[in-house]
Order: structure tokens, then sequence, then C-alpha cells
């Protein structure tokens, strides 16, 4: 084995305004089962994590819940560590980036960036909510689209239509804090100037630190021009406020990436022989992984690096983008109660079998991963308990009826040596990321494992007089390889490794190729794992729509890591104005079969679709781009208005609308009726 490596890892910080749920758990899951690979390889490798704790969200979500945001956000910590510690992501530091390494660190580095003339500051007008005395993002303003007229349409763009706008531009804006009409205010920004930055990031992006996807993606962005970067917010806001200036506060995601050096170095300052500076001075020979989802590259892979570069220090050796997690094929939804809560997963499965089925489906590139609940049950039970813990509890109850011990003997050294040989195969994809092809290696052993256990079938020899050294031959071969799987699977299920390694009587290590353990005892069989129920993923499903109904809807939706306060939804917009019963009855609602989805050029939002209404067929603009592909589409049922008068919109006439729902971006859901509806059929 080559000498040991010293590894810093971090994962994406988790907003503190939310719980963490399946989609957020891909990533901790990657991330801690790569970190117990390199441990048990030898190597010192710390993982450092951190909630990310500022932002407007936070600020307004405390306040909703009648909390100060330091309540709010040491309530939410506890709950994170928790959902955490059940799954088995064990980190070796989880701090906070409300925390004074972190504001020490911030303050240090905008110093850095001012001093080398890279701060540049200029006044902006931005929406201001004059009720609340609150700047306003975009995405905190509704009003009439300027073009289309269509209303309840967001400050920076139309899902209707398509079109993108400035907030001033919205016929009838209102807050979507306290409904008041905005004015425009100007206030001095301070800005991050990336753009000085262009050619490092050119040949940095392109130095073998990202997936080459990400990198070609970064391509685009970067041959369009790079822009100055905003990272100032105005008072009120929950942060850290800028040295020197008066209620200015560094922007959430400028001091959140720093949090990765600050919880780093929390627990440096608890920790004999943990150097800062050795992992994070420019010069270091320590390598750097960062873990993220692929909706935050740009400031991972942008931002972040031009701050470090400007405040010299060392970027990172790689940033390792995954994808976005989908349930049984589409994205999570409350509705379908596939939108699953980290601890409501926890009130009724196993956490090992999830942290085994994404290893099963995770890869080393930004693929997005389907948790099939179908999948899911006959996986886990068929590879889990049918192949690996079936190899002891078909042998070890033979070990014991001889005496305890094994035998001194190798029944089949060939078999044996093919679990050998696999440690460098298994090695190799565990290192890349390449968790799906390491499982298909150990189950490939498995099924060997099984097959030969079969084949000699110990308990059939048993029977007959003078076998009993072949026997206890054969079922110590079953009793190593059975080892040599829990070795290679002891990253993905630390929990079930210390239960097999209690039975063994042993540690499993994993510094080199298992060796053929002899002559020793092991200790009576217990059963290690049980198989999943149905009824048990039936009742989180059910667990989870219950959960919707009875909870206040939250703004927080992330699947890929930390969140930007900029695009959280609000609890609850302003009603709309009341309407009379006979106004709701001129509805006509109609069952519609989407025969074809097609993109629509020059539209960002729109997706064209045409609707088989019973043999009358309509052509429909809608905003739902962002959550469908145009072929996942075709030949769902969905419902439409059918009376709505058509409009003409520069792409072409629209006739009719769709009914959709959710908080938007990639969370819109079509209406679904059920599977017996006919086109054309009336919905009342």
């Amino acid at each position: 084995m080559s000498e040991a490596r010293k590894i810093l890892v971090t994962s994406a910080l988790p907003y503190a305004n939310g719980s963490i749920h399946l989609g957020h758990l891909v990533e901790y899951i990657q991330t801690d089962i790569w970190v117990r690979f390199q441990k048990l390889r030898g190597h010192d490798c710390t993982y450092v994590c951190a909630d990310d704790a500022h932002g407007t969200a936070i600020m307004l979500k405390a306040e909703q819940l009648g909390l100060t945001p330091e309540q709010q956000i040491a309530n939410v910590k506890a709950e994170h560590e928790r959902d955490f510690a059940d799954f088995f992501v064990n980190f070796d530091n989880f701090h906070s980036t409300h925390s004074e390494e972190n504001r020490e660190y911030s303050e240090l580095i905008y110093g850095r960036l001012k001093e080398n003339g890279h701060i540049a500051s200029r006044k902006i007008t931005q929406a201001y909510d004059p009720e609340k005395e609150l700047f306003l993002a975009d995405r905190y303003i509704k009003g009439s689209c300027p073009k289309c007229k269509a209303e309840d349409q967001y400050g920076d763009n139309c899902e209707a239509c398509g079109a993108t706008y400035s907030p001033s531009e919205l016929i009838n804006p209102k807050s979507m804090i306290s409904g008041a009409t905005p004015i425009d205010k100007e206030s001095e920004h301070f800005f991050f100037q990336l753009s000085e930055f262009d050619g490092f990031l050119k040949e940095w992006t392109r130095s073998g630190t990202l997936q080459p996807e990400v990198a070609n993606k970064l391509a685009e962005w970067l041959d369009a021009g790079l822009q100055d970067w905003d990272i100032s917010r105005d008072a009120p806001y929950f942060g850290f406020e800028i040295p020197g200036e008066t209620g200015k506060y560094f922007y959430v995601w400028l001091d959140a990436p720093i949090g990765y050096m600050a919880s780093f170095k929390n627990l440096c300052d608890r920790t004999d022989g943990l150097e800062f500076d050795e992992y994070w001075n420019k010069d270091s020979k320590t390598e750097l992984y960062h873990f993220i989802g692929k909706d935050i590259v740009n400031f991972h892979a942008l931002f972040w690096p031009a701050i470090l570069k400007s405040a010299n220090y060392r970027t990172p050796t790689k940033v390792c983008v995954h994808g976005f997690l989908t349930v049984n094929g589409k994205k999570m939804s409350k509705s379908r109660g596939t939108f699953i809560n980290a601890r409501t997963y926890l009130d009724h499965l196993n956490p090992e079998y999830l942290r085994y089925y994404f290893a099963a489906k995770l890869g080393g590139n930004i693929d997005d991963l389907d948790l099939n609940l179908e999948d899911f049950i006959q996986r886990v039970n068929s590879d889990l308990v049918g192949k690996v813990v079936n190899i002891a509890s078909r042998t070890a109850k033979f070990v014991q009826k001889a005496g305890g011990n094994l035998s001194t003997n190798i029944a089949d050294e060939a078999l044996w040596q093919q679990f050998v040989d696999a440690s460098d195969v298994i090695t190799d994809h565990y290192e890349a990321r390449d968790f799906g092809k390491a499982m298909r290696e150990v189950m490939a052993l498995a099924d060997a494992a099984n097959e030969y256990i079969a084949a000699k079938a110990p308990w059939s020899l048993a029977k007959q007089e003078g076998t009993e050294q072949e026997v206890l031959d054969i079922c110590t071969q079953g009793i190593n390889m059975f080892r040599a799987l829990l070795t290679y699977l002891k990253p993905v299920l630390p929990e079930l490794s210390k239960k097999a390694e209690a039975f063994l009587g042993e540690t499993l290590t994993w510094d080199k190729a298992p060796s053929f353990r002899t002559g020793d005892a092991i200790n009576k069989f217990k059963p290690l794992l049980i198989r999943i129920e149905k009824d048990k993923v039936n009742a989180m499903v059910d667990a989870s729509k219950e959960a919707l109904a009875a909870a206040a809807p939250q703004g927080e939706n992330n699947t890929g890591g930390c969140n930007s306060d900029d695009k959280s939804e609000l609890d609850r917009a302003p009603l709309a104005d009341e309407i009379s019963f006979d106004d709701f009855a001129k509805v006509d609602l109609r069952i519609a079969l989407i025969k074809d989805a097609q993109h629509v050029e020059g539209a960002d939002k729109l997706l064209q679709l045409t609707l088989d209404l019973g043999g009358e067929t309509r052509n429909v603009f809608s905003g739902i781009k962002s959550a469908y592909k145009p072929e996942e589409l075709v030949g769902k049922l969905t419902v439409m208005v059918a009376n709505l008068a058509p409009r003409k919109m520069k792409f072409g006439l629209s006739e009719g609308m769709v009914l959709a729902a959710g908080p938007g971006k990639k969370e819109i859901y079509l209406l679904e009726p059920h599977s017996g509806a006919k086109p054309g059929q009336r919905v009342m």
C-alpha cells in the first residue's frame, strides 16, 4: 500500500431553516462512504461540515416562529445532527457558519480581497418593502407579467410566457412578506470582481479538478464573460456585518463556503497535531475534496476558487459533483408521499438499507439517482439478506457444531484467490466514487460464494458419517468469504459490519487484501439483518403524506446542498381578491391527454403541449419546463381549463391552461387524474 495521505473532506452545508430529507442524504451518505473508505485504507482523512445559518429566509422563519434567529438555528442544528448520526454519517466536526471562527475568516478574507483591489462598490436600485423596511429579492415579489398580463408571477420572470424583466416592471407588484407595494430604493453594494480571474478559472476548471461534464458547463459561462458578484446585503439581515460599514452584511454565499475553513479551524483548536495551515496554506501538500450537488457548481467552481486565489489560500484538489434524487422516476412529491424527511424514513426503516441502495446506484458522474421503492425492497432483500448475510447464516452453525473453531485448511484456494484479487479493483472503484461498480463486484463475489456453498451442500454432507472435517473446511471457506465481503462493504454498512465483527470476534481492516483466517474461534451467530417489509415502506409513504397535511409548508426544498436565501419561498403569499361561487362555476375543467410536448425556441420556462380533449385538439403553452422533460409528458393525462379564452403569445396561440401546483423551479406538479379517466371527461 502507498504512503498514507492527508485528506480534508467537506459536504455542502445544509441550510438551517428546514429538515434533512432523502434528497440531501444522497450527498452526505456518498461523502461518508468515501471518507470511511479512506480511513479504512489507513489514510488520515478528516470530514467537516456545518449548518449554513445566515440569510433573510432564516431571519423571517425565526420571526414567524416567535424565536430569535439564534434560537432557530440552534434548534435546527440539533435536529440535523440527530438525523445525520442516525444515518451513520460520521462527521469529525459539525459546526455552524454563525460562529466566531467563521466571522474571523470571513473578515480576514474580505480584507485580503479588498487589499488586492478585488472589491468594488457601486449604488444599485432595488425593490424595497416600505412596511417591512426590507430590501426584497426578486423571489419575494409577485404581480402581473408586463408582457402577457398573467397574474401571480415572480419578480424576475413569467412562468406563463417566459418573459424576463425587473421587479419594477411588474403590474400591481406586491411584497410576499407584507403585501405592501414595493418601491424602488437606492443603496450601496459591494462586489467581488470575478472577471479579474477569467484566465485563472479557465485553466483551473480544466486542470482535472472537475468532472468533464462540469468543466464543459463552466466553459459556457466563462466564454460568455464573468460578471462581478454582489457579496453584500442591506440591514435587516441575519449574518456578519461587513467591517467598517454600517448596515451592510456579507451575503450568505460569501461566508457559507468559508464555513468549511471555520469548521476545520474549530476542530484544529480541539485536536492535538491537527494544524490549520498545513491544510489551507497555498503550498499545502494535503488534499481537499468538496462534495456538492450540481445546483451549486457556480459557487464552488467559480466564486470559491477565485476568492481563495485572491486571499492567498489553496484551492480544492477536487470538487465532486452529484445529481439530484428522484423517487419512482419522478421528482420528489409531497402529495404522493415521496418527499420523505430523514426522520420519517428512520421511523420506519433501517438506515443501512438506504445507504446500500444509494451506494448501488451512485457513480462518479453527475447523473440523477432514482429511488425506485419496489426496486429498493427487492435489491436490499436480495443482495444484503439473500446473498451476503445468508453466507454466514448457512455456515456458522456447522462451525459451532464442530467446536466453534475454524478449520486450518483452505478448501478452495482458487475461489479464495478471486476474493483476494478483487481488492484492488474494488479499491479503485471506491476511490473514483464509482460505488455502483464496487457494489456489483462485491455482489458477484457473493454470488460465487453462495454457488459454492449450494454446490457443496454442507447440510447434506453433515448427515453422512466421517464428513466432519470436509463440512468444517467448506464452512470455514464460507466464513472467510463472508469476512472479505463485509470488509469491502464496511464503508457502506458500518453498523452491519460492527455486528459481523462481534460474531467474528475481530475488527475487519482493509489496509491490504484480505487474508484467510484459520484455526480461530468464532462466536455464536445471531441474525444480522432482516428483510424489508413492503408494508413498512408503504407506511413511510403514508406518514409523509400525513406530515404534509398536518404541517405548514416549508420554503426549503433543496436537493443538492447549500441554499441561497434569495431563492427561498415564503410560507404564505397574500390571498387574491375574493370571487363568487358563480364566478368559480364558470370554470370548465376537463381531462386532457398530452399527445405531444415540445420545447419552445426562445422561451426559458415554456413547453408547448398538444392536448386531446376526446376528439378535439388544443395547443397550450405551459410554464413547466423547469420541472418536466417533454418526453416525460407524452401519454400522460392531466387537467386543463377548457373554456379559457385563447391568448395570443409571441410563440403562438395558447388555447387553455393546464393545472399545476408547487413552489416553482423543479417542484412543479401537473394535476394527474385517476387512471380510469377519459380525455374530454368533465372534472367536477
